[in-house]
Order: C-alpha cells, then sequence, then structure tokens
C-alpha cells in the first residue's frame, strides 16, 4: 500500500468528524484523535474514495470496517487515559486499534483471522506507534498471560458477556462489549469495583459481525 494523505482527505475527514461532533456521542479526546487517523489507508482500494462516510465497508476474512460512529462511540465509553494499558478483541482493520493507541498508554489487540492478521500487522507498523502489541489468537480467551488490563473493548457482537474477558479486567476496570444474538447488539459498558464486583449498563444498538470461537488459519 502506498497512499497519501492529502489536503482533500483531510478536508473530507475534518467533515467527518465535525458530523461526528454535530452527534455528540464522543468526546472530544477521541475526536480528535480521529482526526488524525487517514482512515482511507485502512480500506479496500474500491472504497477509498467514499472512506471518510460514515458507513462500514468490508474487509478481508468477511470482516468489517465499522462506521466511524461506532468507533467513536466505544472509545469515548472507555474513558482511555495514557496510563491504561488496553486489550482489543478484534483487531480487524486495526483502525480501532490506532484511535486506542492515540489515547491509551499500550494496546495489545487480538485477532483469530489469520489473512486479516498477517494483512493489518503490514498496515500499523507505518503510523511507526511502538505502543502497539498485534496477537494472532482466540479473543474468547483473552490474553491471560499479559493480564490484568484497565480497559478492554471487544469489536465484535458476543452472544453474552464473555466470563473470561471479566476476569480478566483489573479493579475500576472498564469493559465495552456489544451483546446479542440476531441483526443488532446493546452495547454494555461493564465495571468492576475494588472487590471485583461488577456492574452491567446498557448503551445504544449497534450491528456488528459475531463474536467466534477459536483460531481461523
Amino acid at each position: 500500500m502506498n497512499r497519501t494523505d492529502s489536503y482533500r482527505h483531510k478536508g473530507l475527514r475534518k467533515q467527518l468528524i465535525q458530523g461526528l461532533r454535530q452527534k455528540q456521542i464522543a468526546t472530544e479526546q477521541v475526536l480528535n484523535a480521529m482526526e488524525q487517523i487517514p482512515r482511507h489507508f485502512f480500506v479496500d482500494d474500491a472504497f477509498v474514495e467514499h472512506s471518510y462516510q460514515d458507513k462500514a465497508f468490508p474487509i478481508a476474512s468477511g470482516q468489517t470496517i465499522s462506521h466511524p460512529s461506532t468507533v467513536a462511540y466505544q472509545s469515548s465509553l472507555l474513558s482511555l487515559t495514557k496510563s491504561d494499558m488496553v486489550l482489543e478483541v478484534g483487531t480487524g482493520s486495526g483502525y480501532q486499534t490506532l484511535v486506542l493507541a492515540k489515547l491509551a498508554g499500550f494496546v495489545f489487540t487480538i485477532e483469530r483471522q489469520r489473512e486479516l492478521f498477517q494483512q493489518t500487522r503490514k498496515v500499523l507498523p507505518m503510523f511507526k506507534h511502538r505502543n502497539i502489541k498485534m496477537v494472532y489468537g482466540d479473543g474468547y480467551k483473552g490474553l491471560p498471560h499479559y493480564a490484568p488490563f484497565d480497559k478492554i473493548i471487544v469489536t465484535c457482537g458476543a452472544s453474552n458477556i464473555p466470563a473470561q474477558l471479566v476476569e480478566q479486567l483489573k479493579p475500576f476496570g472498564r469493559m465495552i462489549v456489544p451483546v446479542g444474538e440476531g441483526s443488532s447488539q446493546t452495547m454494555m459498558i461493564i465495571d468492576k469495583d475494588a472487590v471485583g464486583k461488577i456492574t452491567i449498563t446498557e448503551g445504544k444498538e449497534f450491528r456488528f459481525v459475531p463474536m467466534l470461537q477459536g483460531k481461523n488459519r
């Protein structure tokens, strides 16, 4: 991939961010980070001209790059700080990963689709962020070797809240996961207190590809 981030792309990106700002679904911190990231680097060549619309697009392995509004909403719910160690389940194109990396201390991201993992592993280093570690593995299992995490974000629709991921959350940690079977999922905000008690709050409804167990070779 040899793409440039032209004045035109930057102008379209500014318009996209302004549109998201008007929807009042995200923090300025998240929107500022997203305005720095060339989304057209993460989509197939066929969609480059449309990459600054608030739309999802297909990527490798039957997956999608989420709507910018979804990325903005989920990222804002995390309330990230520069000291946070984050686990992202579902690397996908790497776009959400890069948003997290701009806002958090360190991001561990796990992808089960080998083709997609190999493809994204070539894209993310272009941005020279040293606080990202990509792992090919089963997102349902998380990364117990690196746990616990301050924040966990799941970027695919789970049929229920994955217990193993909740276990990997630090006290005072937060996990954002879309949950539900069928055509749409409800964003669940899971907060853990000092003694490990869990509080669950429901957010908005979205549509995600399903969260699957195991690794796909």
